[in-house]
């Protein structure tokens, strides 16, 4: 997002101190940068529509890449509905503040882990502070500013791979648009299912991340077959 674009969703807010809001954001997208020069290769794994079983392929990924012999951290940055911990057996940790900035936990084989889920009890949902009413733009643009301070914050260090697990998100374009905050973003890999409903939705993700110069590196169509529990027969 530009500086331009920026200023013209304010305007259209009447907020007016948009001057500040763009150095703010100016500066958190540095920080990033600077938190991410430790590493080689980084990917971003969305898919526009829940339910796919993206998170799960993205920590499949992550530990086979681990298995490799590559140096691997994973970014959990869904703040509704974070599960890459629990998946690795993580859920109650935490990270670790030290003077560069937060540090990730370590799982299994090696692969560093940030998510939301480290600062949520079970059961509790991220609660933003303001009256109830606010509108959906509001809450669009404060969730990305969390995103933004969330990569601030973490220190990587040195790694191969970073992978990026998106939130789903309501509209084709959230995922693309928070992959745009990762910077030197090697590419996009696409998680879909066979249905009908799930590619035509993942399919306008897809569009909408080579609309902002995002390459999209494959596409993985999962639960592609089924296998019967008692017969062990697969059927498409």
């Amino acid at each position: 997002m530009s500086e331009q674009d920026l200023k013209a969703i304010l305007g259209k807010l009447q907020y007016r101190d948009d001057a500040k809001v763009v150095q703010q954001i100016t500066e958190q997208m540095k920080q990033v940068q600077a938190r991410m020069a430790g590493v080689r290769h980084k990917l971003a794994v969305m898919s526009g529509k829940g339910g796919v079983g993206k998170s799960m392929t993205t920590v499949n990924l992550a530990l086979a890449l681990a298995r490799l012999g590559n140096k691997v951290g994973l970014l959990d940055v869904d703040l509704n509905g974070p599960c890459v911990p629990r998946m690795l057996g993580m859920h109650g940790q935490s990270l670790t503040l030290t003077p560069e900035g937060a540090a990730p936990p370590v799982g299994p084989l090696g692969v560093k882990v940030a998510s939301m889920d480290f600062f949520l009890d079970a059961a509790s949902p991220v609660r933003w502070k303001g009256p109830m009413d606010l509108s959906p733009v509001w809450l669009g643009l404060m969730e990305m500013n969390v995103i933004r301070e969330f990569l601030a914050d973490v220190v990587w260090g040195e790694l191969d791979y970073l992978l990026a697990d998106l939130p789903p998100g309501a509209a084709a374009d959230k995922p693309p648009v928070i992959a745009g905050f990762i910077p030197d973003l090697a590419g996009a890999i696409v998680v879909t299912t066979p249905s009908e409903v799930a590619s035509d939705v993942v399919q306008k993700s897809v569009t909408y991340a080579r609309d902002m110069g995002i390459k999209v590196l494959g596409m993985i169509e999962n639960m592609s077959e089924y296998r019967c529990p008692s017969c062990g027969v697969e059927s498409e």
